[in-house]
């Protein structure tokens, strides 16, 4: 059986510069107006893509005492368009002490390593870039 691949969200507008992403499963998130800027969403995705990957490896060892990741980057504008430069994820996490939070510490730096190399989607795609089509219906 081939694997599922495809992947989508719907962006629907609620009023001038306030939408609601939608995606199959019913979740929303509202964008704009109170909610996250397009430009937060994406530092969201990829700082929660690595996160989800690091979480679900510690978290089989010991529960994280506390666990951050903060996701920054500038905002420019030249030649090229608007973009996003200098992007940085930076993990903040603190695990108990003993042995399932010493392991756990080690495994931690290994898998946000393994997530930015080859398992975030999110960040391999932004790195990597992929053409986007825009298309407008009847």
């Amino acid at each position: 059986m081939a694997e599922d691949t495809y992947r989508s969200v719907q962006v629907e507008r609620v009023s001038t510069m306030r939408y609601v992403a939608r995606n199959a499963a019913g979740a929303t998130l509202p964008i704009g107006g109170d909610g996250f800027t397009p430009v937060e969403l994406l530092l969201a995705a990829i700082g929660s893509c690595t996160a989800m990957d690091a979480d679900v490896v510690i978290s089989r060892r010991t529960e994280p005492e506390s666990f951050t990741v903060t996701v920054s980057g500038d905002k420019i504008s030249d030649d090229t368009g608007n973009r996003m430069t200098n992007l940085a994820v930076t993990f903040d996490v603190r695990l108990p002490e003993g042995p399932a939070g010493d392991q756990a510490r080690t495994l931690l730096a290994r898998t946000v390593k393994l997530s930015h190399d080859r398992l975030c989607t999110v960040s391999r795609t932004v790195e990597l870039g992929t053409p986007v089509t825009s298309t407008v219906t009847d």
